[in-house]
């Protein structure tokens, strides 16, 4: 035991300090590694079996709404930076540029991608020509380079992978919808499949990308109180079709400039889950995204081992053949003990045990990583109760997280009762506002709080401002961000 002991207190507790906890546990349960490069990390094959999931998952529900995947330059020419200027302004501090090659200096600087809205509009304008070709649906995998001044495994580097969708269409209604659906399906992804809880709404007009019209999120609350943006969509207008010229013959044959929209999440999904559902014994893992949803450990003397592990294998044929994410354990050198504080640490969401009095009795031992319940039952009821289980384990995930921000949620009236909130507990703040950039940079400046966004269901609609005290315009979500 004293070796299981050790094996826990290698991990910095969240109370004493969250941020070591953190890298502790992303470390600890080696989902990656520090590159030579400022700023970039390496995805060890646990770190990225994790983003593996989240894109089989999403990519199939974005082929199911028409999109189709395509892969664009990571090179981007300046002078498409300069048709949009403030696409180009709101990205210029974050760009790494090319500015040689082969020995010789380029006519052209080449920005590594940040984005990639011009080159999609330089394409699009080549590939539609009349209404027939839209709408247009393409989705991208790929990296991006963001040159941070901080960073933060997963959740903030200088490179980083992501989906990026572009679409474009013939109208503003159909944009609208095509943004507005794309927001819908990152807030059931992210609530049904990693079991993070989500306050959908708009983006005020300082927090929108770059050269949109309309920005649209999802937020997240960390265990710390802090939110992480866990997706947008952008409804762009016309403003990068004039840019790059990307014009159709419509319906009477007159020529128009299609509407687009762009839609991401990226890596950051994984830092989120990780400091939504961790606790002190390190990783908590949603089991539809987890890369082992279940663990078997054989369980008992020298003498009776054999027999045990052949029983396993059989078990664990079964449950592979149900499409279960199982792994065995039959390591002699360590003990059983020491396999539960391993996978516990790893966040595996379930342990199954076996010994030799549970196959005297025809049965065997579930265990909950989430709620540590402990299970016994027949043998031949393995599948049915694994997937039973491990549905639970999501929506006992689920519920934690949101009882977990609703306790740490708080509407207010003004900006010193919002000062005396963050001061004394973290969490989320929920006020009215005028709709004054001066106003949203004082809340910044005295909170170091940011609006996350205009919720589409605030919990209190607020009718005065929290710091002019003016007729608000708007109920805002605030918070410390990531």
């Amino acid at each position: 035991m004293a070796k299981d002991k050790q094996f826990v207190t290698e991990i910095t507790p969240q109370g004493e300090d969250f941020s070591r906890w953190y890298i502790d546990v992303i470390k600890k349960a080696e989902l990656m590694d520090y590159s030579p490069v400022r700023g970039c990390i390496v995805f060890r094959p646990e770190g990225y079996e994790l983003w593996e999931n989240i894109q089989r998952e999403l990519d199939s529900r974005f082929k199911e709404t028409g999109h189709r995947n395509a892969y664009f330059p990571i090179f981007i020419p300046e002078s498409f930076f300069q048709k949009e200027k403030e696409h180009v302004e709101g990205f210029n501090p974050e760009l790494p540029w090319v500015t040689e090659a082969a020995g010789e200096k380029l006519e052209e600087r080449l920005a590594i991608r940040p984005t990639s809205e011009t080159m999609f509009g330089h394409m699009y304008a080549k590939w539609i020509q009349s209404y027939r070709d839209l709408p247009l649906l393409i989705n991208q995998w790929a990296n991006v380079v963001r040159w941070e001044k901080r960073t933060l495994p997963f959740l903030r580097t200088s490179e980083f992978l992501w989906q990026e969708g572009h679409t474009a269409h013939e109208d503003e209604k159909d944009a609208r919808a095509e943004t507005m659906q794309m927001l819908e399906i990152y807030r059931d992804f992210v609530e049904g499949f990693l079991a993070i809880p989500v306050i959908v709404g708009q983006k005020t007009p300082s927090e929108r990308f770059a050269g949109a019209v309309d920005t649209f999120s999802i937020e997240a609350m960390m265990k710390d109180g802090k939110a992480v943006q866990a997706g947008t969509s952008h409804y762009l207008g016309t403003k990068f079709a004039v840019a790059f010229d990307i014009k159709f013959l419509d319906r009477e044959n007159n020529l128009q400039h299609a509407h687009t929209t762009s839609w991401g999440v990226s890596t950051r999904l994984i830092g989120a889950m990780i400091m939504v559902h961790g606790d002190d014994r390190g990783l908590a893992l949603p089991p539809k995204v987890a890369p082992t949803q279940a663990v078997m450990i054989p369980i008992g003397p020298a003498k009776t081992r054999d027999a045990v592990i052949a029983r396993v294998d059989e078990l664990y044929a079964e449950l592979k053949k149900a499409g279960v994410r199982v792994r065995v354990d039959d390591r002699s050198d360590v003990s059983p003990g020491w396999k539960f504080n391993e996978y516990e640490m790893r966040g595996i969401p379930l342990r199954i045990e076996l010994g030799p009095r549970d196959m005297e009795n025809g049965q065997i031992v579930l265990v909950s990583r989430i709620s540590g319940e402990k299970r016994i039952i027949a043998q031949d009821q393995l599948v049915e109760e694994v997937g039973r289980m491990l549905e639970q384990i999501h929506q006992e995930m689920f519920e934690r997280a949101l009882n977990f921000r609703e306790e740490n949620f708080k509407a207010v009236d003004t900006l010193d009762e919002m000062k005396t909130f963050m001061e004394a507990k973290r969490g989320f703040v929920e006020a009215g506002w005028c709709g004054s950039d001066a106003c949203e940079r004082q809340v910044k400046e005295e909170t170091g709080a940011t609006s996350r966004n205009i919720p589409f269901e605030p919990r209190q609609r607020k009718s005065t401002c929290l710091v002019c005290g003016d007729a608000a315009t708007d109920t805002v979500v605030f918070a410390r961000a990531y």
